[in-house]
């Protein structure tokens, strides 16, 4: 059974994220694949370890400065399970909280737990808009669409990004770069939610999921037609070829 942890869900549930779980639950279900999804939020025990896919979404600085202090406590196992393998599937403000730090436009450092190299500042505009990025899975190049509005902009230090801004701002509207990769831990500002927008994305999660349980499954393909549709639609209006 795949243990997925869905991390502060009435708190950080921004522009319907909470959407990325159903989608990862529900293409494990369709398959037969037994997953057990897990609400924890403040204050509660958590064993990351026991995990093998997290959901951390995006809200208010005030939601955030919460969790915050929630997580540091257990930054420590969290940052192990990562190493382990952990898949994680951080959104927007969730992104952010795992950088070292956030810079606010005041100049006050907020810290962040320091398991990613990358920080934030806060930006003078909102990015937003419809977005398109070119990420590997499994060694092959996908597009993946989702909609980007945040008004912190993200700098990588010694990380690799999720993926090559095709269409959008990505994660400070200079560098041509959304996101954030390090080893199973996947950081985007990419809303719409993410997960249900791109299938393949979300079957990738999956299989590493499984493979965190030394389960190589071939997973049983599923009828995508409307999903294909739409996200060929979204990227013909943006001049581009689906792939």
């Amino acid at each position: 059974m795949i243990s997925a942890c869905h991390l502060y869900p009435d708190l950080l549930n921004l522009y319907g994220d909470r959407g990325n779980v159903i989608a990862f639950q529900k293409r494990c279900q369709w398959r037969n694949i037994p997953v057990q999804v897990i609400n924890k939020s403040l204050g509660e025990n958590m064993d990351f370890n026991k995990y093998d896919f997290v959901f951390l979404g995006g809200g208010s600085d005030r939601e955030q400065n919460l969790i915050a202090a929630d997580l540091m406590k257990r930054r420590d196992q969290f940052k192990e399970a990562v190493e382990n393998g952990l898949v994680v599937l951080a959104i927007c403000g969730g992104y952010q909280l795992l950088g070292r730090y956030y810079l606010t436009g005041d100049g006050r450092r907020i810290p962040g737990l320091d398991i990613l190299d990358l920080y934030t500042r806060a930006g003078d505009t909102r990015l937003v808009g419809n977005a398109v990025i070119e990420m590997v899975q499994d060694g092959r190049r996908v597009k993946v669409v989702g909609f980007e509005n945040h008004s912190g902009q993200t700098t990588l230090g010694k990380i690799k990004p999720l993926g090559k801004v095709l269409y959008g701002k990505g994660n400070n509207g200079r560098d041509g770069l959304e996101g954030a990769r390090y080893k199973n831990v996947f950081c985007s500002y990419l809303h719409g939610p993410l997960l249900p927008k791109n299938a393949r994305l979300t079957d990738y999660l999956i299989r590493l999921a499984l493979r965190r349980r030394d389960v190589d499954l071939e997973l049983k393909p599923l009828d995508d037609i409307f999903e294909e549709r739409a996200r060929a639609a979204l990227l013909g209006r943006l001049g581009l070829k689906a792939n």
